[in-house]
């Protein structure tokens, strides 16, 4: 209980909030590493995923390959590609975007697959192309399922850049890793409780993201109230 009353008094306290080393420059630091992570993940995996989930070919190889990318030890994929290209931002860089790629890749190619065979023939058989079909019918219906994929992307992402702030790197990993030479215990638990409450609200966003682009025919199939009351 002394851990947790000293956590709580290092945070309370005003001093360790400002400055180059203070909690909101920390703090920024591990939302700029999440979001470029994020968005480098996304452009390689969403359209992929789309284009597997689409056409079906190549699904055989995805499957098993996020499956193995999921298995990667991640602090040993951080060590070694930091060895590789230089201590510095790149090569936790590249670990976490390896690491990000599975979850979001499973959430594309899942959504496309997801949507009923008959919608899409129907959309055919409408005169659509294949790229409309994608774009106007497959990608809307595939939303929830990739918002999904985000949702475990990012919460991977945060946790994970925690860890690899044992290099000479930012974030609120920091703050662990400072602290583990001097054992200062209450800063640890801290950082840790800023870790999680960070993870905490980025779950709760995108799961509210989540559920805002399930469609209401959807939401209602599954027995979920829409947001929106009907009126008569």
């Amino acid at each position: 209980m002394s851990w947790f009353s000293d956590a709580i008094a290092w945070l309370a306290d005003p001093a360790h909030w400002p400055g180059a080393g203070g909690i909101a420059a920390r703090l920024g630091e591990h939302l700029e590493y999440t979001v470029l992570t994020l968005l480098i993940a996304g452009v390689i995996a969403i359209p992929l995923g789309l284009a597997i989930g689409h056409t079906g070919r190549g699904r055989a190889f995805a499957v098993p390959f996020t499956g193995a990318l999921r298995a990667l030890p991640t602090l040993g994929l951080v060590t070694l590609l930091a060895l590789a290209v230089g201590i510095g931002l790149l090569g936790p860089l590249i670990a976490l975007v390896i690491l990000a790629i599975p979850p979001l890749l499973a959430g594309a190619y899942a959504g496309v697959e997801a949507v009923d065979p008959l919608v899409v023939d129907a959309a055919r058989a409408a005169g659509m192309t294949e790229w409309q079909i994608l774009a106007r019918v497959e990608l809307p219906l595939a939303l929830p399922l990739l918002a999904g994929g985000l949702r475990s992307a990012c919460l991977q992402v945060i946790a994970t850049w925690t860890v690899a702030a044992w290099l000479p790197l930012g974030g609120l990993g920091r703050f662990l890793f400072d602290a583990i030479p001097v054992r200062d215990y209450g800063r640890m638990l801290a950082g840790s409780i800023l870790v999680i409450v960070l993870a905490l609200i980025a779950d709760g966003l995108l799961a509210l993201l989540q559920r805002t682009v399930t469609p209401a025919g959807v939401r209602a199939s599954r027995g979920v109230p829409s947001p929106v009351p009907s009126t008569i």
